[in-house]
């Protein structure tokens, strides 16, 4: 008998009829002889919904209180859930997140997993029922409130899979599985049968939206298996597992994009070596995550620092490094561009295939694309271009490197 986790995210739960196929979909697992455990995230709409109404009250709404009210939005689906269950002759348990044994740490709307406890859990389930898991919530040690932030359904899943020691975390969305490259974008992506941690972690990292990255850094971390699939049909989806031989044989397994980036530069420093930390503490502080870095000195000895992250962040990144530029120079100053987006290609084949960087920046400079920020690592490769660029030059690259082949 395996136990098996599955993940249904909101478009999954997103209605009652949605509700009770995801109901038909549990229960046929659980009849196949394996015990079964739901992650469910709020029903989709719902914590705009919340937020919006959290905003109706005041501007600013307190994080604590914010968390309180977002919890209750999958604690709705998970509860409906067992009721469809339970309407189809099967007997189901719903659990939230401090029932399950999610203790979590960190800042409010941005939790981070401590440990699980999953006893009452694998009681449940050594007991024959269906056992339901609020996502996305934990509470800390105190038996505070807290949500993960976004993707906190995903890590909800792997974390309990790990935590349970699961034989397959299956995580049920609105697509059949990742793809070479986004297909509304690109016409001819297909989907990649199986990839590495560290190639889904890349494409995660690199504006992927199947799934976020901190959960997949935590499947890594635990050795969990798992696989994203279609929760609409019984199509097979992408195996996520480590790296095998055979992944090496293609340098490219696929290109990610990602929208609404912004740079900051930070130019005319003339302070001491350091400067880089301390324009990184700053951000850190503020809880900002950058991506790609570059830093230089000019012939005229002043160094200028650019990073990118979120537009949504911009802001943030403004008012943290504002206050810090005195101790930077007397010249020191802060410029921003906006309207930028990232391309990178993905593969862990990189290691043994030369080229690559060639091959992607031809086929752009082919194209009349113009780049900007660079950053790599070892299976990845990622620039800036404009925003209103982007859409063409993920097409470029895919081409480029015959990613729409059946033996690509």
């Amino acid at each position: 008998m395996a136990l098996i986790v599955q993940k249904y995210g909101g478009s999954s739960v997103g209605t009652i009829d949605r509700i009770r196929n995801v109901a038909r979909k549990l229960i046929e697992t659980k009849n196949a002889g394996n015990k079964v455990m739901a992650v469910i995230s709020a029903m989709s709409g719902i914590t705009d919904k919340l937020i919006a109404l959290a905003h109706e009250v005041m501007e600013n709404p307190p994080e604590r209180e914010l968390d309180v009210l977002l919890a209750t939005g999958e604690q709705q689906s998970i509860a409906l859930l067992c009721m469809a269950i339970t309407d189809m002759g099967y007997k189901a348990m719903s659990f939230t997140g401090q029932q399950a044994g999610v203790c979590t740490y960190g800042s409010h709307t941005r939790g981070r997993i401590a440990n699980i406890e999953p006893s009452r859990v694998i009681q449940a389930l050594e007991d024959g029922y269906i056992v339901v898991c609020a996502g996305f919530q934990g509470v800390t040690s105190e038996g505070v409130i807290h949500t993960l932030g976004r993707g906190g359904s995903d890590l909800s899943a792997i974390a309990m899979a790990a935590a349970v020691n699961a034989d397959l975390c299956q995580i049920f969305t609105d697509v059949d599985g990742v793809y070479t490259c986004d297909p509304r974008v690109v016409k001819d992506a297909r989907k990649i049968p199986v990839l590495s941690y560290e190639e889904m972690l890349e494409m995660a990292s690199s504006g992927s939206k199947v799934m976020q990255a901190r959960s997949v850094e935590f499947a890594k971390k635990f050795g969990v298996v798992f696989e994203v699939r279609n929760s609409m049909n019984n199509n097979p989806g992408t195996i996520v597992q480590e790296e095998t031989t055979a992944m090496e044989s293609l340098a490219v397994r696929g290109v990610s994009i990602e929208r609404n980036q912004a740079r900051v530069t930070v130019s005319g420093i003339t302070a001491p070596v350091p400067y880089t930390a301390l324009i990184l503490s700053a951000l850190s502080e503020a809880e900002i995550n950058v991506d790609m870095i570059v830093a230089n000195t000019a012939h005229d000895g002043m160094a200028r620092q650019s990073f990118t992250m979120n537009m949504n962040d911009l802001g943030a990144a403004q008012a943290a490094l504002k206050g810090l530029l005195p101790q930077l120079g007397e010249k020191a100053r802060l410029e921003t561009e906006s309207g930028l987006a990232k391309l990178s290609v993905v593969g862990v084949g990189m290691r043994s295939h030369t080229g690559v960087a060639a091959t992607m920046f031809r086929s752009l400079a082919d194209a009349g694309i113009a780049t900007g920020m660079i950053a790599t690592s070892e299976i990845r490769i990622s620039t800036t271009v404009e925003a209103g660029d982007i859409e063409q030059a993920a097409r470029v690259v895919h081409t480029a490197f015959h990613l729409g082949q059946e033996n690509a």
